[in-house]
């Protein structure tokens, strides 16, 4: 499909996006785990064989993305290992549970009605996100797994990697003999496009979600007109409490900090009880500076080690996405717990303890989506879960929390099975 050449031909490709992709998703309910199965099977070869397109189409990206940080860079490329995990994470949802049909809870009333709670596709989901060119591919079989039909909009930056990507799950769906509207890649970097999709494309769109930055989540969540399950930034803390072991404190943090700066579990902020500052405390803040990464900290942090720089407040409320991390002194768990509260998203937060009784005092206090003792923040993935892949960490309280997979892209139905019960 060719990109349309005005604002007007843009409305016009979004609307019948949004026809098929309904027509798509009807069809999907008479589709069986088992072809659904075979789809995401015959996806997961269509990637490994379309590597070289694909590798070809984000060398064009990256060659046109010079001015982006190298954060971001890093989730715009794409190499051999990159594409073949790719597949395996396809593969990996193929092989999970099907989620469709799952009962979720069932019961019977005094008057012989039996009532069963079922797992529904949502119906169509739009999909918006930014440079990470793998999102086509998880977003892609994660709807197609929990049975439901999907538009995806990706960066512009990552177009040419997504069109690939979008090519090769095509001629699985094609193999497998699904429609190939129940997964659509908008063709165009128009910003009309994604207005379209936060109208709702006339009632075609269920859901929509937004994967990326702050300033697209907001624009997402104040221009949607339909329901949005919002996925905001990692602004994650990892503290290190006075009874944490060293040896772990040292290793985990280098990890949450420093295995992949851009990823949204990437821990941001780091909070030292003051009974941990110079012993545990300063050897992790000589293990990140050595490592090449910047630490601002306050004062008592400063105090440790000459390299550290003064922290300013914003940078408490920073997502730095890069080998940048704020750190702070604290008093002990309640003063963590507080910061937190204050100064995070609600995403993801650690505690190093080996206390058991502070370490569940934190994950019972701590209202984050994910919370975690004595383990990385860079474990905030679905596939870490067990999910296979996830479309994003979304950091609301309703519908869904935490990683979103298949089953968190599901709704449910009550099924009530009488034998002719009227009701008096």
């Amino acid at each position: 499909m060719n990109a349309p050449a005005n604002i007007t031909e843009t409305a016009a490709l979004m609307a019948e996006m949004g026809k098929r992709a309904r027509a798509a998703a009807s069809a999907l309910t008479a589709a069986t785990a088992e072809q659904r199965t075979a789809a995401l099977h015959a996806i997961a070869e269509a990637i490994r064989a379309a590597a070289p397109d694909i590798l070809k189409a984000n060398a064009a990206d990256m060659a046109r993305a010079s001015d982006l940080s190298g954060a971001m860079r890093d989730r715009l490329l794409l190499n051999e290992a990159r594409v073949a995990a790719m597949a395996d994470g396809v593969a990996a949802i193929a092989a999970i549970s099907d989620p469709l049909g799952a009962v979720i809870a069932e019961w019977e009333q005094p008057n012989g009605l039996k009532f069963a709670r079922v797992r529904v596709p949502i119906g169509v989901i739009g999909i918006v996100y930014e440079s990470r060119p793998n999102v086509t591919a998880d977003a892609g079989a994660l709807t197609l797994r929990s049975g439901n039909a999907v538009i995806l909009r990706g960066g512009s930056e990552s177009l040419e990697s997504s069109r690939a990507i979008h090519a090769a799950m095509i001629a699985g769906l094609k193999a497998a003999g699904l429609s190939e509207d129940a997964i659509q890649l908008v063709p165009t970097s128009d910003r009309a496009a994604v207005g379209a999709m936060l109208a709702g494309l006339n009632g075609a769109i269920d859901v929509m979600i937004p994967r990326g930055g702050k300033s697209l989540v907001a624009r997402v969540q104040a221009e949607a007109r339909v329901p949005v399950l919002s996925h905001l930034e990692g602004l994650n803390t990892t503290y290190i409490h006075a009874a944490a072991d060293e040896a772990k404190a040292r290793a985990i943090v280098l990890n949450a900090k420093l295995r992949r700066t851009g990823v949204c579990g990437a821990t941001e902020t780091l909070l030292i009880d003051e009974a941990a500052l110079t012993t545990t405390g300063r050897a992790v803040i000589a293990d990140l500076l050595n490592a090449g990464c910047a630490v601002r900290g306050d004062r008592a942090v400063q105090a440790l080690d000459e390299r550290v720089t003064a922290a300013a407040d914003d940078d408490f409320r920073t997502e730095f996405l890069d080998s940048i991390i704020a750190v702070k002194a604290v008093s002990g768990p309640d003063e963590a717990i507080a910061h937190i509260a204050a100064q995070g998203t609600q995403h993801t937060d650690a505690i190093l303890t080996e206390d058991s009784g502070v370490a569940e005092e934190f994950l019972a206090r701590v209202d984050s989506a994910i919370v975690l003792w004595n383990a990385s923040t860079q474990f905030a993935d679905g596939g870490e879960f067990g999910f296979g892949a996830e479309i994003g960490i979304a950091t609301g309280k309703l519908h869904a929390r935490g990683p979103v997979g298949a089953a968190e892209l599901t709704t449910y139905k009550t099924v009530v099975r009488g034998t002719g019960q009227t009701r008096p």
